[in-house]
Formats: structure tokens, C-alpha cells, sequence
């Protein structure tokens, strides 16, 4: 990341898609990180902005979690807008930028993410849903106990919208996106809390529902949660 900023600040912003472009590691299994980080850190709003406007998945990805900066630093509300648009990105890679962006957020300001995590797993779109589970359930921003209850709460929130779904809509791809999601999301938050996630997670077990049933045997896998199992 520090070699990526030294070069970042040597070249006009404007000259920054060609090297993101050049460095992004697409195509390829795993995009660069830590270059978008650093773009995060480096970028003004406004070459933020002109990244996003490309359209282009790694050059939006890295403004996207560049967004979380501006929130970081108490930016307008606009900005909290702009993320919950681009949760619903059909793109996984700019999705993801969403979920470290908040990240971000909670870096700097962790009971404003609690707050907004509450808030976006109340909504009723699955990937805002989605966006709120994957933002907050990041180890790093779970060492308080405030922290870690809230997501819990956010995951029983968002599987509890998911169980009351029409059948005829759990195949949908928002939907699936929202499922994969709390396949690996609850594993996280009731490592962090065990003794208010542990019973609340027990409890989806004794539901006939198959998509409850999936997100348990999921997270049952997970070496984190099995070793309290």
C-alpha cells in the first residue's frame, strides 16, 4: 500500500486510471486490494467521483471504498446514499467495495456504523441487507461487547427478513447474494459474542426452513464457530 501511495502521488489524478488499470491484478482470481486502499486514502472527492463515473468494476471499486473515507470524515449525508445505491450493484466486486467501506466507517467512528448497520438491515432490499451483515461482521470491529451484539443482531435481523420471504422468491439473485452472506456472517458474529449469539444461532437449527438449514451447516463449518459448537 505505501509503495502504491508513493506512486499515486506522483501522477495528476487524471492519469490514475491508466495505473490502476495496469495494476489492478484483472482479469484474475483476486483483484488489488491494497491498491484500492490506498486510492481510498489518497483520492479527493471529486477523482472519487470521476472513478465511479467510469463504470469500469475495479476503477468504481476502488471509488466506492473510497466513499468510506469521505463518511469516515463526516461528509454529507449524500454520501451514505451513494453506498446503499451502489449494495445494490449487480457486480460483486463493487458490492464488496460497499461492505469496506463501512468498514472504514467503523475504523473511525464504530457506533455511527452501529447505527447505520441497524438501520440498512431494516431495509428490504436482501443486499442492503446484505451490505449491513458483511460491513459490521469484520473481526477487527468486534472487541467490544456493544460490537459484538449488534452483530448479532444485525444477523438475526437480516436471516429473519430472508426466512420470511415467499419460497417463489429465494431464488432470485438478491436474495441468493443475502444468503451466501449470512453463511459466513454469523460465524463471525457469534465468535465475537458467544454468550448472546451462540443460542440465538442454536436456534435457527430447529427450523424446517432449507435456507436456515443451509446458513447453519455453513457457518458450522467455519473453524471459528465449530470449536464452540
Amino acid at each position: 500500500m505505501d509503495d502504491h501511495r508513493a506512486v499515486l502521488r506522483t501522477l495528476d489524478e487524471k492519469e490514475w486510471p491508466g495505473y490502476l488499470t495496469d495494476h489492478s491484478g484483472l482479469p484474475g482470481p483476486r483483484g488489488n486490494i491494497e491498491l484500492a486502499q490506498a486510492v481510498a486514502d489518497e483520492a479527493s472527492p471529486e477523482g472519487l467521483d470521476a472513478l465511479i463515473a467510469t463504470d469500469d468494476e475495479y476503477l468504481v471499486f476502488c471509488g466506492v471504498v473510497g466513499l468510506g473515507r469521505l463518511l469516515a470524515e463526516r461528509q454529507a449525508d449524500t454520501v451514505v446514499q451513494r453506498l446503499r445505491s451502489h449494495a445494490g450493484d449487480p457486480r460483486w466486486r463493487v458490492r464488496e467495495a460497499v461492505a469496506m467501506a463501512l468498514q472504514r466507517l467503523g475504523d473511525r467512528d464504530l457506533p455511527r456504523l452501529l447505527g447505520l448497520a441497524a438501520e440498512w438491515a431494516a431495509d428490504q432490499n436482501p443486499l442492503v441487507q446484505r451490505a449491513a451483515a458483511a460491513g459490521l461482521c469484520e473481526p477487527r470491529l468486534l472487541q467490544s461487547p456493544e460490537a459484538a451484539s449488534a452483530a448479532v443482531d444485525v444477523c438475526d435481523r437480516a436471516t429473519r427478513a430472508l426466512a420470511a420471504r415467499p419460497p417463489a422468491t429465494r431464488r432470485d439473485e438478491d436474495v441468493r447474494v443475502l444468503r451466501k452472506g449470512l453463511g459466513y456472517c454469523w460465524s463471525v458474529a457469534v465468535a465475537a459474542d458467544p454468550a448472546h449469539g451462540l443460542p440465538r444461532f442454536q436456534a435457527l437449527a430447529s427450523s424446517a426452513d432449507p435456507d436456515l438449514a443451509w446458513i447453519v451447516r455453513e457457518n458450522s463449518r467455519k473453524a471459528r464457530l465449530a470449536r464452540l459448537l
